[in-house]
């Protein structure tokens, strides 16, 4: 028999909420799963893009041309040059661009926290 290295947590906060969301007809921001299908265009385009190979996890800090573009786009808004290499980072959810804006603003490195089932 191969023993669980996982604590015993029984019911999740993901799981709560959901419910909750559920019973009450709230959006349920808990978890990132929509509850409707994309724009067709979008699938579409998805469906394209993996089909042609581009279909592995981005790096850490985000795609270099979204970094580029986002770097752009606050220029443009804003007037404000930004380094897209130094300080734009593409972040996979909430969760982990909450987590580096606190640590931005508490002066600690922003490095995303591990990857775990609750931020994945």
């Amino acid at each position: 028999m191969i023993n669980s290295k996982l604590p015993n947590v029984g019911t999740t906060i993901f799981t709560t909420m959901s419910q909750l969301a559920a019973e009450t007809g709230a959006l349920n921001l808990s978890q990132g799963f929509p509850d409707f299908n994309g724009p067709q265009g979008l699938l579409d385009a998805v469906g394209k893009h993996v089909a042609s190979g581009h279909n592995q996890y981005a790096p850490m800090t985000g795609l270099p041309a979204l970094r580029q573009q986002v770097a752009a786009k606050i220029a443009r808004s804003y007037g404000a040059t930004v380094s897209p290499d130094s300080e734009v980072t593409i972040t996979p959810g909430a969760t982990a661009a909450i987590f580096c804006a606190i640590q931005a603003a508490k002066g600690m490195p922003a490095v995303s926290p591990p990857a775990t089932a609750s931020n994945c």
